[in-house]
């Protein structure tokens, strides 16, 4: 039986680099994050990669790998999911994740799951959904 759960998430640290050429269009680059999450994913620092292209210098698509180590649900251990997006003019990014298969370490083994969030430029917190089964 599946299982949603909600909370929130903030930005600790983001280091960008560039991997075209200065002025090339589209722009290739690489990001690593570091993210904070609470509420029915509790993990209080990620590890984060994405590849970024920007179509302008403000929109653009992403694809990247997060391994959260923490809880879900009071359940510990970490997981990794693979994340897709885009980002607007106005500074809105969308994305979804999905768990890795396989992934799941300590009472998260035999994690699956998928889950989304709408960042707005600006906004601190980020909200996000999860919903996951456990075997």
């Amino acid at each position: 039986m599946s299982v949603r759960t909600t909370g929130h998430f903030t930005f600790t640290d983001w280091q960008e680099n560039d991997l075209t050429a200065e002025g090339a269009s589209p722009r290739l680059s690489r990001a690593s994050v570091t993210n904070a999450f609470t509420g029915g994913i509790e993990a209080a620092a990620t590890t984060c990669a994405y590849t970024n292209v920007y179509l302008t210098p403000v929109t653009g698509s992403f694809a990247g790998m997060e391994f959260l180590n923490g809880s879900v649900d009071g359940r510990k251990g970490g997981f990794v999911v693979e994340e897709r997006g885009t980002f607007e003019e106005d500074g809105t990014v969308h994305c979804t994740f999905e768990v890795v298969p396989g992934s799941g370490t300590g009472e998260l083994a035999g994690l699956r799951g998928t889950g989304s969030f709408t960042y707005r430029h600006g906004i601190a917190s980020v909200p996000y959904a999860f919903t996951y089964e456990l075997d």
